[in-house]
């Protein structure tokens, strides 16, 4: 028996966000993401305190939440942090030995397990807490066969832009503060059987300015990846400072979402008005001499501004939105994978910088 057996996972059920108002970022991620309208639950299936908005993209669930009243505590979540990443929802075959498995290990509890049932069938859910508010909600839903779950009504309105491509997530990151990243390794490590996939130090990941240590959490079928970021000492504020500072406190830092055409995918996202970080045009100077042979046209590449980066395995390509709200926080990467099983290491340096350009027009950096 491998020993993290304990906790097979098959994949991510869903992203919720608590957001100031759900009804508009639906309408963005639809028209901006190419998302696709799956399910509602609100005053009309008979909330009083919330309205959620499901969207899907391939195998990609985001549910949008916000509060209809001002002492709930999504709207205190929402409060503090701005939108953001409130649940990481894991898909599990067993949602109540998920949840005993974890709490014994350790795990805070964040929802002991429950079971929802309409007449589509039932769902157990249970979870625990993470860093910061953030929370693992385990989702078994082998016995269900409705849109989303129990609670929600299917969500069928006559706007429906097209997808862009996007097909699953590929990895999560979570932003901690100074000296936590070890103790969150260790979490993911000990309560949840992952292991550590790869780390980056200060030398990694460091411009002039500013740097930052990561390391990657992973469960034993590598369908859930966590890079943790903590800050490092630099002259200058880093962006994981910046996001804590904003955020006020550790959170999700973006989700990463794969595509099998990153340049159809770049193309229809900037032609919907997504905003990405800059890249230099002297990054593609060099670019080919780190990475070699590809089959994408650089020029193409160039054009759109997507990154490129190799391991021992193959290559990668990538490209990070800014932030999608006004706090300078949460924001998204399109990865394809073309072999590659790393994270972009070699475009830290150039990505840095692009984001320091952003902090220095922000004030922040």
């Amino acid at each position: 028996m491998h020993h993290n057996d304990f906790l097979p996972i098959n994949g991510t059920d869903y992203v919720e966000f608590y957001v100031g108002n759900a009804k508009q970022a639906a309408h963005y991620y639809q028209t901006a993401f190419g998302f696709q309208p799956v399910a509602y639950a609100g005053l009309e299936t008979g909330l009083k305190d919330r309205a959620s908005y499901v969207l899907r993209q391939g195998k990609i669930t985001f549910v949008l939440t916000t509060a209809l009243t001002p002492d709930s505590s999504i709207a205190e979540h929402h409060r503090t942090h701005g939108d953001g990443i409130k649940v990481i929802a894991l898909w599990v075959d067993d949602a109540r030995k998920a949840w005993k498995e974890t709490t014994s290990r350790g795990a805070k509890s964040y929802m002991e397990p429950q079971t929802l049932v309409d007449e589509w069938g039932e769902v157990v859910t249970s979870g625990i807490h993470t860093y910061g508010e953030t929370v693992h909600v385990f989702v078994e839903r082998k016995n269900y066969f409705g849109p989303f779950m129990p609670g929600f009504r299917k969500w069928e309105p006559e706007y429906r832009p097209s997808d862009v491509g996007l097909l699953y997530v590929d990895h999560i990151v979570g932003n901690v503060g100074w000296g936590e990243m070890n103790r969150w390794v260790k979490f993911y490590g000990e309560v949840m059987g992952f292991e550590q996939l790869v780390s980056f130090d200060d030398k990694d990941i460091s411009t002039e300015y500013t740097a930052l240590m990561s390391k990657v959490m992973a469960n034993e079928n590598m369908r859930i990846k966590f890079p943790i970021n903590e800050p490092a000492e630099g002259k200058k504020k880093s962006q994981i400072e910046e996001y804590i500072e904003f955020y006020r406190g550790p959170g999700a830092q973006h989700v990463a979402m794969a595509t099998d055409n990153i340049v159809e995918t770049i193309t229809q996202l900037r032609s919907r008005g997504v905003e990405f970080l800059h890249v230099p045009d002297t990054y593609y100077d060099t670019v080919l001499d780190r990475v070699k042979a590809i089959d994408e046209d650089l020029e193409t590449l160039k054009k759109l501004r997507i990154l490129v980066d190799r391991d021992e395995e193959g290559y990668l390509l990538q490209l990070f939105t800014k932030p999608v709200e006004d706090r300078p926080t949460v924001f998204f990467e399109i990865i394809q994978r073309k072999g590659a099983k790393s994270f972009g290491k070699g475009n830290f340096k150039a990505l840095f910088e692009a984001i320091e350009l952003e902090q220095s027009h922000r004030g922040t950096l």
